[in-house]
């Protein structure tokens, strides 16, 4: 005989009592505990994984920032690095640096300019004039001057206002190009000792002139 009676009544109320009953309620209460518990361990490893990506972006990003930095601050002259230790010091001195190596291009574009329409009657008449520009262990000065007399200049004196600036004279090579003297000299730049190339090219310009 069915331990539920057959009539309809009778049956809710047993399954009612049954759903009711401390042993259903608690296996229930068990599974959906089980069930939030193990939805809460995949979300925490979820959150776990997204950060642990994060984290790894970021590393690479500083590590390709801290490269690209070390590359930048290695082109840099000294002068413009030396006593500045802050990454936007260095920044705004590249930024300084790139606008000077620009005019100073522009200048040069000019002069070759003038020297290429000038004819080889009237480069005798050309001004002297010197450039002074970094080169990959000190500085490089270019000096050109006309042979006319009155145009030549005491090249001893030069080379005493680069020994005075502290500047180690290396080399220096002259030449004779369409009735013009070229000069090249280079010069060593002590460690210690900053040069500011705009005023050092204005004192030479004196000497040759």
């Amino acid at each position: 005989m069915s331990c539920f009676s057959d009539e309809p009544s009778l049956v809710l109320e047993q399954v009612q009592d049954v759903l009711d009953s401390p042993q259903f309620v608690t296996k229930s209460s068990k599974k959906r505990r089980r069930a939030s518990k193990s939805n809460e361990e995949s979300k925490e490893s979820d959150d776990k994984m997204k950060k642990s990506m994060h984290r790894e972006i970021e590393r690479q990003r500083r590590q390709e920032m801290s490269t690209l930095y070390t590359s930048l601050r290695e082109l840099l002259p000294l002068e413009y690095i030396k006593g500045k230790r802050s990454v936007s010091d260095h920044m705004h001195e590249a930024a300084n640096y790139i606008k000077s190596m620009e005019k100073k291009i522009e200048e040069l574009q000019s002069r070759r300019d003038e020297l290429k329409n000038a004819s080889p009657s009237n480069s005798f008449d050309l001004p002297n004039y010197v450039t002074v520009n970094y080169c990959y262990d000190g500085v490089e000065i270019l000096i050109n001057c006309g042979i006319k007399e009155g145009c030549g200049f005491a090249l001893s004196r030069v080379i005493m206002e680069l020994i005075q600036s502290e500047l180690d004279v290396v080399t220096c090579i002259s030449n004779k190009v369409n009735g013009r003297f070229l000069y090249k000299i280079q010069a060593q730049v002590n460690a210690l000792v900053y040069i500011d190339l705009a005023e050092l090219q204005m004192r030479l310009a004196n000497e040759i002139n």
